[in-house]
């Protein structure tokens, strides 16, 4: 079925296949830095950028890196909020042939070390803030340089005094350690510029890191043409290059997040896009972004939709600027969508929420609702050049339309495998009949006759957050931890404001200490080791947890009964 591609009539006027260049993300950006030198192509709280300036930023930043010792196969880690910083870091080692490892800047110390070790980092990149917790683990990996960058290096001096008024006088002074560089000391440097580098489109370029089916987050190797490719697949399908005036896309979602990276950064790029750069958010501030700015695209979380549809400074602007709004991360309930497209109908627009659906191991987004073909329920069609079949589980046979299966991957965008994992590489990219190499997703899906695709579950055990990856076992890990508990589940509990919450439930060792005391004692302990997404928001005591015939706790009946539970209160509607 998925040979006929039956959505190629859903296409209007994006072409079947494109033009892909065989060049590193480098060369890449440095075409539209040819094609649009001076239109903008990032906008930071107010400081704008030219490609042309840009590029010299780039330029120089590489010549930096180079002198100071970074080559190509070289992993740095960027540990960074989106900042015109992380941005450049991220083209200056590509041109280098160097591989960014992109992680989380709010990670806890433990986290750290555990993605340093596991890229093989020798240099980081992070703000002069999180140096304390970088500093508690450096002695335990293998970098040898850590550059600091302030966060107002790229702010307006009023901005700037004002960031420092609020929190850069509470960070402290570092001294003392020889492996620190600074960023505003390399970018004053007038370095030789950088050696020519001959960097394969095929090169690995990134690590990005997701979870498995054991629950630990790997990194997956993802490479210049899967980014490139994917680029040029989401400014096709957006037409960002048509934008009268020239387009732009608030990048809300973070740097190291798929989505985030790339679309919000290097899709904007690959269409000659500004890329309007939000470090942190709140609905508050992407309501002021969006009246203050006017993007013309914008790619968020369900949750963020349906904030904004609440906030009276997103209902007073002017919408009109709209021109496409995408919905990622989470399943878009109907009545958010609902909400969102008419409070911008009241605002002067007219764009349609639109889902879409993708995973890290494709680095984000391939396929999505055609702008005017919505179906309910329908994550959309494969972009270009991607193609999707659904499969029965553990095999490589198509089911028929209208039938749940796995749903199978097959495309540019593909990942090349998981970091030093073989076996799960294997598991997960699969050469079918056809000669092609099919990612297995793990997700439950089915495709109807028109070739419209409708996610359904999925297969691994992981909670997605507020767009953000949770995972169980590494949760209950820091649970096990702690000298009270004797056994322990986490699993995702469907929440209106975060879609899925995380909750704990505990066995103690000893029942009388049962209190809500204790509830909250463990929300601590979990909060000194994880990032606060994956903190429980709830614990539940259990005298014992339920478990399946071969003894495994049996965390989807925990999640029946939670579903259970709320459609009794009338808080649940799901299927």
């Amino acid at each position: 079925m998925y040979e006929k591609k039956p959505w190629l009539k859903f296409y209007e006027d994006v072409p079947e296949t494109l033009d892909y260049p065989r060049i590193s993300m480098f060369e890449s950006l440095m075409r539209s830095v040819r094609e649009y030198p001076d239109s903008i192509a990032y906008d930071f709280i107010g400081y704008t950028c030219t490609y042309r300036e840009f590029a010299k930023e780039i330029e120089r930043f590489a010549a930096a890196l180079a002198a100071i010792g970074l080559k190509k196969g070289d992993r740095i880690t960027i540990s960074m909020p989106t900042t015109p910083q992380g941005i450049i870091c991220f083209y200056a080692a590509n041109k280098l042939g160097a591989v960014a490892s992109m992680i989380h800047p709010l990670s806890t110390a433990g986290e750290i070390e555990f993605y340093l070790n596991i890229s093989k980092s020798t240099f980081a990149i992070t703000l002069d803030a999180f140096y304390g917790v970088f500093s508690k683990i450096l002695d335990n990996t293998g970098v040898k340089t850590i550059i600091l960058t302030k966060m107002g290096d790229y702010l307006s001096p009023l901005k700037k005094f004002g960031f420092y008024i609020v929190m850069g006088r509470k960070i402290p002074k570092i001294s003392g350690d020889s492996r620190v560089r600074w960023w505003k000391d390399l970018m004053k440097e007038n370095y030789p510029p950088a050696p020519e580098t001959k960097v394969d489109t095929d090169d690995l370029a990134v690590i990005l890191y997701s979870g498995g089916t054991t629950g630990v987050p790997k990194g997956i190797m993802l490479s210049n043409m899967n980014f490139i490719s994917e680029g040029m697949q989401v400014a096709e399908w957006g037409k960002m290059k048509e934008v009268e005036g020239g387009a732009s896309i608030l990048a809300i979602l973070p740097i190291f997040h798929g989505f985030g990276l790339g679309v919000c950064v290097n899709a904007a790029f690959m269409g000659g896009a500004k890329s309007i750069l939000v470090p942190t958010f709140t609905p508050e501030t992407v309501a002021k972004l969006i009246k203050n700015k006017k993007p013309s695209f914008m790619v968020g979380v369900p949750t963020l939709y349906e904030a904004l549809s609440r906030n009276s400074d997103f209902r007073s602007a002017d919408l009109s600027c709209l021109k496409a709004t995408f919905s990622g991360a989470d399943t878009l309930p109907r009545v958010v969508k609902e909400e969102f497209e008419e409070t911008v109908r009241s605002g002067g627009g007219n764009v349609k929420l639109l889902e879409g659906y993708g995973l890290t191991e494709a680095v984000t987004a391939i396929m999505a609702t055609p702008i005017n073909d919505y179906r309910e329920g329908s994550v959309g069609v494969p972009f270009p050049d991607m193609l999707a079949k659904v499969v029965k589980q553990s095999s490589t046979e198509e089911v028929t339309p209208g039938e749940d299966g796995e749903l199978c991957v097959s495309g540019p965008a593909v990942m090349l495998g998981y970091l030093d994992q073989p076996e799960e590489t294997a598991n997960t990219l699969k050469k079918h009949s056809d000669g092609r190499i099919w990612l297995h997703t793990g997700d439950i899906a089915s495709m109807d006759e028109d070739g419209f695709f409708y996610f359904k579950l999925r297969l691994k055990r992981m909670i997605k957050s507020s767009g953000i990856n949770v995972y169980p076992a590494q949760v209950e890990e820091i649970l096990y931890a702690h000298p009270d508990v004797a056994d322990a589940c986490v699993i995702g509990v469907p929440d209106r404001v975060q879609v899925e919450k995380v909750k704990a439930f505990v066995v103690l060792k000893n029942p009388s200490r049962e209190t809500e005391e204790m509830k909250e004692e463990l929300m601590a302990h979990c909060r000194k080791s994880l990032i606060k997404w994956s903190c429980p928001r709830e614990v539940e005591f259990r005298s014992e947890l339920p478990h399946t015939l071969i003894g495994k706790i049996a965390y989807k009946k925990l999640e029946e009964e939670e579903i259970e539970n709320l459609r009794a209160k009338g808080e649940y509607t799901g299927e």
